[in-house]
């Protein structure tokens, strides 16, 4: 049987019951707060299947939002963590729902600070692995195991050409790319899996391009308490 690396059969180091429940939970808490780019004022997650139906009891509701604190896996803070939320003025609600799901342990996660809103929909697949399906609505494929880096941007010719000519540039080599639009003319969302982090250098040309109008950085390897890029 092929296996993408060890997590895939005695899960990662993390505090809790379940990895599929508490290990994913927590890294696509962490996805979701480095796309919103900081920690967020207010956070409604939708649970569907398994994660619906138990997340109390294997502490799911705990390490989701310990992610969105940006905790690791193994953090200690993790049982405490509607503490912390709380005294970081982050205000969670949760939501259940008997709707179908890519997955059964599917999470959609919405957040807010201010004026700057996102969401995501993604689901814990075994051994503290994740797969993220939609960001903003725009359909992606999201791993969390590589530096991966999004782009909004609008749908107009030339646009790609000139991203993945600045990333070849740069010297990082692109291992994975997909890329939605809402309508033709519209706005338009890429994501990269990418071989390497994304430097200052990379990053400062690319929003210089025209009609590229945000860009996040999502590395679950990259220390915790920074915000994202």
């Amino acid at each position: 049987m092929r296996f993408k690396d060890v997590f895939s059969i005695i899960g990662p180091s993390m505090t809790g019951p379940s990895s599929s429940h508490t290990a994913g939970a927590a890294r696509l808490g962490r996805i979701a707060r480095q796309w919103l780019g900081c920690t967020p004022d207010r956070a409604r997650l939708t649970l569907y299947g398994s994660f619906a139906d138990t997340y109390q009891g294997h502490g799911t509701d705990l390490a989701l939002i310990g992610g969105l604190l940006d905790y690791v896996t193994d953090d200690p803070r993790i049982p405490d963590a509607e503490q912390y939320a709380e005294e970081a003025g982050m205000e969670v609600e949760f939501y259940t729902s008997g709707l179908p799901a890519p997955h059964p342990n599917t999470v959609k996660i919405e957040l807010w600070h201010g004026e700057r809103a996102c969401s995501l929909i993604g689901a814990s697949i075994g051994g503290g692995s994740v797969s993220v399906h939609s960001m903003n609505d725009f359909r992606v494929q999201i791993s969390g195991e590589f530096p991966t880096l999004v782009l909004r941007h609008a749908d107009k010719a030339g646009v790609l050409a000139s991203v993945t000519s600045t990333i070849s540039s740069s010297g990082v080599n692109i291992g994975y790319m997909q890329v939605d639009r809402k309508a033709r003319d519209g706005e338009a969302l890429t994501a990269m899996e990418m071989d390497g982090v994304p430097n200052p250098d990379m990053l400062k040309h690319l929003r210089e391009l025209d009609h590229v109008l945000d860009i996040r950085v999502i590395d679950l390897k990259r220390g915790v308490d920074s915000d994202a890029v």
